[in-house]
């Protein structure tokens, strides 16, 4: 008789025990997703990338360039129904950012312009890094658009430079002494065969 009492005593704490865990659960769970609605919330907010003004001048380095314009409408097409948008536009983003990186014209292949579009790929890829983390860290997401607005800055200014350096001038002689300074140019010496 002790042994069914105590049975029953024991079956019915543990049922009460899982109701228990089942509300808080529950109760987790919902702080859980009004949390996760606050960080969407901060990052809809935040997601906004500046437009590229180029100078017309500029705008000819690049018109047949067709991952940049890809690139740009990828840019400005802004994801809105939920977390899992924003990382699939960062996914997106990341490959437009790689594509960018792999086809510069060359007209813009240089250091400078190789650098930035590095950089820029760099800084999607973080973002899509910390936007598909279980736990988002906001600020640091934030503080990548920002970073990427800033390097797309750096980027239109570094094009309409290039424009500007180019309408300028050479002077009389300076063909001559650019091609004098290359190094490629120098005339190599081959050792004398002494025997």
């Amino acid at each position: 008789m002790k042994i069914r009492f105590l049975l029953i005593c024991i079956t019915t704490i543990l049922l009460f025990s899982c109701e228990e865990d089942n509300e808080k659960r529950l109760i987790q769970q919902q702080k859980e997703l009004a949390k996760k609605e606050e960080i969407f919330k901060k990052i809809e907010k935040a997601w906004g990338f500046r437009a590229m003004n180029l100078e017309a001048s500029s705008q000819n380095l690049v018109k047949d360039w067709a991952e940049w314009r890809l690139f740009l409408t990828e840019l400005q097409q802004k994801p809105t129904s939920s977390i899992g948008a924003f990382q699939k536009k960062s996914k997106n983003l990341t490959q437009k950012a790689d594509a960018l990186l792999n086809t510069i014209p060359q007209s813009l292949s240089n250091p400078e312009f190789k650098s930035r579009f590095t950089v820029l790929l760099n800084h999607f890829r973080s973002l899509e890094l910390y936007i598909h983390l279980d736990a988002i860290p906001e600020k640091k997401v934030i503080d990548l658009i920002s970073d990427i607005n800033l390097q797309l800055a750096s980027i239109e200014l570094q094009m309409n430079e290039l424009i500007r350096k180019r309408q300028i001038p050479i002077e009389q002689g300076e063909a001559e002494m650019i091609r004098m300074l290359d190094t490629s140019r120098a005339v190599r010496e081959t050792p004398k065969n002494l025997d």
